[in-house]
């Protein structure tokens, strides 16, 4: 998978919950599915919400944080999250930017691996800007996306809706609590 790949590598958009198990619940625009040994899809419906930046980075903590990214066990772990939360704030900042906002953002999660998919109506894939100084503010986005995500592309929604999804993949350097091998004698 190549980064910035837009001709629909990966996951595109399938907002189904396949490959998770357990129970859904809505409250609040907010769709918790399955449980952490099969992963988890964390939905955040935001058409015609105000603030959704801050919105995304609250919810993404939240969901970090259940998920033990956050507070994090090394240095590692902790600098990982914040990146994950400075690149939602990015894919998220572009749509209300490029794209007349977000329609929603999901989070599927399964083993320390994180995959986040912005949705928007806009069809035209992201394009870098003019290379810029990085002392001038603004036109960063994708060279973070570039710099900090293992991966990141974006497609056209499955159901054939219009518009795209914006999608970036990352690891967390170690793996969660509860999924280390205990030391022998505990």
């Amino acid at each position: 998978m190549r980064r910035g790949d837009t001709a629909g590598t990966g996951n595109t958009g399938n907002t189904g919950n396949t490959g998770s198990t357990g129970r859904t619940g809505h409250a609040g625009g907010l769709e918790r599915t399955g449980n952490l040994a099969q992963g988890q899809v964390r939905r955040l419906l935001l058409r015609g919400a105000g603030g959704a930046v801050t919105r995304c980075r609250d919810f993404t903590a939240a969901a970090l944080t259940d998920w033990g990214w956050l507070p994090g066990t090394t240095p590692e772990d902790r600098e990982r999250a914040e990146d994950v939360l400075l690149m939602v704030s990015e894919v998220v900042t572009n749509a209300c930017l490029h794209a007349d906002g977000p329609e929603q953002l999901v989070l599927r999660h399964s083993e320390g691996h994180l995959r986040v998919e912005v949705y928007d109506t806009n069809p035209a894939p992201p394009r870098p800007g003019v290379p810029r100084s990085p002392a001038l503010p603004g036109g960063h986005g994708l060279m973070v996306l570039d710099r900090l995500a293992g991966a990141w592309g974006s497609a056209a929604k499955d159901d054939g809706a219009p518009g795209k999804v914006v999608w970036l993949e990352v690891a967390l350097p170690s793996r969660p609590p509860w999924l280390r091998d205990e030391p022998p004698g505990v």
